[in-house]
């Protein structure tokens, strides 16, 4: 008896055994999946620093061929503001404090202008288009100022007085450096709405990079229809007003 309980028992076991037993076709190996290694992020490229250039300052230069085909190399050398200055003088006659004679001057530092000097051949320099601002013109008299301003050159209406060389006279025939040199310009001078032909002697020189000279001339008020100025029981002045330039050029 005990030995059939022990063949029912193990037959049990055997037959819990098998129904337990896992399929060998449902077992699977447990596979490895192949990913690709994740990608690095991309560090967004540097860019090249950039170099901005400062172009080399550079004197202006003008070239033209002589007959013998050599090159002549003329510099322009432009009026500095501020630095240059136009000045007036004219007599004036006060009636009202016994007929005392002063010279009333003037000052405006508003001018521009080039001159093209040639270096190596002189004669050929040439001087452009000189432009004053008049309006701008000071003395030691507010109302005198403002009385030319608005009455007589009428400069708050005629600003600028413009004056276009048309030739250079007694120029040299080779330049030497800090020299004084001596020469005529001959040009038109227009003030307010008239144009006269007028000539300035010239005294310049160079030294380094910065051509100074003095222009002087006189001219009559009445030729432009500015004067000569009359206050009634004040003053009267003469019609001849002498005319400087001083000016300083530089590339």
């Amino acid at each position: 008896m005990k030995k059939s309980v022990s063949i029912l028992f193990l037959l049990f076991v055997l037959m819990v055994g098998s129904a337990c037993a896992p399929n060998a076709a449902e077992v699977s190996t447990p596979t490895l999946e192949s990913s690709s290694p994740t990608p690095l992020p991309t560090m967004p490229a540097t860019p090249e620093p950039t170099v901005e250039l400062t172009e080399p300052q550079v004197t202006e230069t003008a070239v033209s061929e002589t007959g013998n085909g050599e090159q002549n190399q003329t510099v322009i050398y432009k009026i500095v503001p501020g630095e240059s200055r136009v000045t007036y003088e004219v007599g004036e006659t006060f009636i009202n404090q016994n007929n005392r004679f002063a010279v009333a001057v003037g000052v405006t530092t508003e001018v521009r202008g080039e001159v093209y000097a040639n270096l190596s051949n002189p004669p050929e320099s040439s001087i452009g288009v000189i432009e004053v601002d008049i309006s701008q013109f000071k003395s030691d008299s507010s109302r005198r100022d403002g009385v030319i301003r608005n009455q007589w050159l009428e400069s708050a209406r005629y600003p600028i007085a413009r004056f276009e060389p048309l030739r250079v006279e007694g120029l040299p025939q080779a330049y030497s450096e800090a020299t004084p040199y001596a020469f005529r310009v001959i040009g038109n001078l227009t003030v307010k709405d008239v144009t006269r032909e007028v000539a300035f002697d010239i005294t310049a020189q160079l030294s380094g990079d910065t051509l100074t000279g003095t222009a002087t001339t006189t001219l009559l008020m009445s030729d432009f229809g500015v004067g000569p100025i009359s206050i009634l029981g004040v003053l009267n002045t003469e019609d001849e007003v002498k005319l400087t330039f001083d000016f300083v050029a530089r590339p």
